[in-house]
């Protein structure tokens, strides 16, 4: 019984620090931060500057960004590569862009809609409001 239970302790003691697993290195960590920072100091100026004459493509641009920045977080902070957990992180990095992506595209759907379906009023038909 002694020598099964040294091979469950082997065997547990792995926690899946096998090849392919890369946990960051501080070097790592501060690309990542470095590229966060300047992911959101820009689409900040977007927005501060009034860079774009349009709001919706200041809007199209900034959802850009976030989707560049969900990647950066993926592969810099969380570790996702092809190579770790025999791809599972691969799939769970494509079911999340998916998501990312239907998320993105409805919210703005919905937002064009409620902006074009919102029609503003005048003062005059305001006063004639039940």
């Amino acid at each position: 019984m002694s020598a099964n239970h040294n091979h469950d302790h082997e065997h547990h003691d792995d926690h899946g620090h096998g090849e392919g697993h890369d946990h960051g290195s501080l070097k790592s960590y501060t690309i990542g931060f470095l590229l966060s920072v300047v992911l959101t100091a820009i689409p900040f100026w977007l927005v501060m500057g009034k860079v774009f004459d349009k709001s919706s493509v200041t809007a199209l641009v900034i959802l850009g960004f976030a989707a560049v920045q969900v990647v950066v977080h993926m592969i810099y902070f969380l570790h996702v590569n092809a190579k770790a957990e025999g791809g599972w992180n691969m799939l769970g990095l494509i079911f999340t862009l998916m998501l990312l992506f239907i998320m993105m595209s409805g919210s703005v759907w919905v937002m064009y809609h409620l902006n074009h379906n919102m029609m503003p009023m005048s003062a005059g038909e305001v006063r004639n409001l039940p």
